[in-house]
């Protein structure tokens, strides 16, 4: 089985709600430090800033602190897809997580059917594999139909069931619908939190094992150790209201979800 984090599992640290945000490499050097050896970029603008040569860069950066790569994104449009595509390799990322929707761009399943069919011989011929997320945007009873209609060994489904659950759909459900499409795993534990006043509940992250999240029936369906699937670990942490407190809780659930896994490895 292979763990990963990914960028947001240091989603604080390198926002601007931070007085100096940690960049990349440093996210990468705190993976290394866990005895991480997989990075997932992931909805990271910055990336697209970066020039090839810079990318070069950074991929020698990760490897010699013993770290491989992954990327991930949001869109279908083939020239967004093929953009990062041409990081991937220069990456050697095997991976590009997205999602259908952008803010400028809500394709039908039809229209996303049809872009992602366009750039889908790119990522055979260049070995890499779009993985698409599962999200409240689109039901995962859709995503399964175009994945499983397209037919490509470059297309798959990215699992995250937690994410389902604001469209009222069942993780259970979602996992056992998706399992057999899974080609990467967002990993992240939930919980429902009443909110004050009794009036309405709140959506929001758990350290894995202490929320709702059934992590062994997920890896039994799915089984990813047998399939080589890598799962990311990624957080929904709320703001602690400061931010010494927050980004040292992140460290944290970034550091007890590790253990988590590794627990379950043994």
């Amino acid at each position: 089985m292979t763990i990963g984090l990914n960028t947001y599992a240091f989603f604080w640290q390198w926002s601007d709600r931070v007085r100096t945000p940690i960049s990349l490499e440093q996210m990468l050097q705190k993976t290394a430090d866990l005895g991480i050896e997989l990075f997932q970029i992931c909805d990271y603008p910055q990336i697209e800033t970066r020039s090839d040569e810079e990318l070069g860069a950074l991929r020698s950066y990760a490897e010699d602190l013993g770290i491989r790569l992954e990327l991930g994104t949001r869109g279908v449009r083939p020239v967004h897809l093929r953009r990062y595509l041409h990081m991937a390799e220069l990456l050697g990322a095997p991976i590009v997580r997205s999602m259908f929707n952008t803010p400028d761009h809500r394709p039908t399943a039809s229209e996303a059917e049809g872009l992602l069919r366009e750039v889908l011989p790119d990522f055979e011929r260049a070995g890499v594999t779009i993985a698409l997320e599962t999200y409240e945007q689109v039901p995962s009873s859709t995503l399964v139909d175009l994945v499983s209609r397209i037919g490509s060994t470059s297309l798959g489904i990215c699992s995250d069931p937690a994410n389902c659950v604001a469209a009222l759909e069942s993780p259970g459900d979602v996992i056992a619908r998706v399992a057999p499409y899974v080609a990467n795993m967002h990993i992240k534990d939930f919980t429902f939190t009443r909110l004050d006043g009794w009036v309405g509940f709140s959506l929001v992250g758990a350290p894995l094992g202490k929320g709702l999240l059934d992590y062994d029936t997920m890896i039994g369906a799915i089984q990813p150790g047998e399939r080589g699937i890598s799962q990311i670990i990624e957080h929904w942490l709320p703001w602690q209201g400061d931010e010494e407190t927050t980004c040292r809780m992140e460290d944290e659930w970034t550091a007890h979800n590790v253990r988590y896994l590794r627990s379950k490895q043994q």
